[in-house]
């Protein structure tokens, strides 16, 4: 005699399943949605203008090169310098070079600045701006000639200069060479003080490391951008050297606006009209002093 019995149930066969063609499947194109890193939210792309600010909080993303040349510069009046330079890899760095190649296609870029001049308000001006999306912008051999020739330009044609700085420091793939920029840099804009001729550093962010220690921080007037993270080491080596717990807006804008390091902070929308501002009180004394 059997205990258990194992019931019949009745089969039910399931049903073929449909195919549905590709094209009839509904999908969300990629790019129409972005998520704030401030305040968490997301928001429809469209709702970003060219300003690239986030419409809830006013957080201010990343540019690259192209677009905030198109947002300062006068129309059709930017022309870039040094379009040809490269790097190398003088230290034979492993897979480097390709690192290097990678970036390029991905921004469009030779390397992490470009440079020129053009007419910002009918100001002539020498402009370089750095680029996030190569290599966080980080300052190699060619991040350091490109911006030391373009100073040095300015000098001899006795104009203004005016740097975007956005960097995550030196290139450590080029080792002692990415670190002697800073010297190279900063010697070329001892030489342009000393022809008294005016330096702006606007700081994006982020700027940090060698570049930060170096041109960054050496304008006559040095701008920022709300929210952006300027300082030299990270949060937790200063913490881990110290032994002390940092405040929460260590090395934003913000804090070193508080504490001097910087002369103003400049939303985006206004940061055109204040540099216009700046090179037409440099041009008057100028004109003063010539007069």
């Amino acid at each position: 005699m059997k205990l258990f019995k194992k019931k019949n149930y009745i089969r039910i066969n399931p049903p073929e399943a449909v195919s549905v063609p590709m094209e009839e499947t509904p999908s969300i194109p990629d790019g129409l949605w972005v998520k704030c890193k401030h305040c968490d939210k997301t928001i429809y792309t469209k709702e970003i203008n060219e300003y690239k600010i986030c419409p809830n909080c006013g957080y201010h993303f990343r540019l690259t090169a192209k677009e905030r040349i198109a947002l300062i510069c006068d129309e059709g009046s930017f022309e870039e310098w040094d379009t040809d330079m490269k790097a190398k890899n003088p230290m034979q760095y492993p897979d480097y070079d390709k690192i290097i190649q990678k970036a390029q296609q991905k921004t469009e870029l030779n390397d992490a600045v470009v440079t020129g001049c053009c007419k910002i308000g009918g100001y002539d001006t020498v402009l370089a701006v750095m680029d996030s999306h190569f290599m966080m912008a980080s300052m190699g051999s060619v991040v350091g000639e490109k911006i030391t020739r373009a100073i040095e330009r300015g000098t001899k044609k006795k104009l203004p200069v005016i740097i975007f700085t956005a960097s995550g420091g030196a290139r450590m793939q080029e080792g002692i060479i990415s670190l002697m920029q800073m010297a190279k840099t900063s010697s070329a804009l001892q030489r342009h003080a000393g022809a008294g001729l005016l330096y702006v550093s606007v700081m994006t962010d982020p700027t940090t490391g060698g570049v930060s220690a170096s041109f960054a921080s050496l304008g006559d007037i040095i701008l920022s951008e709300p929210g952006a993270t300027i300082g030299f080491a990270g949060r937790r080596v200063i913490e881990g050297t110290i032994n002390e717990k940092l405040p929460d807006e260590f090395q934003t804008a913000e804090f070193q606006l508080e504490h001097g390091f910087l002369d103003k902070i400049v939303p985006r929308t206004e940061l055109k009209n204040t540099l216009i501002q700046i090179l037409k009180l440099h041009c008057q004394k100028e004109a003063c002093e010539n007069g």
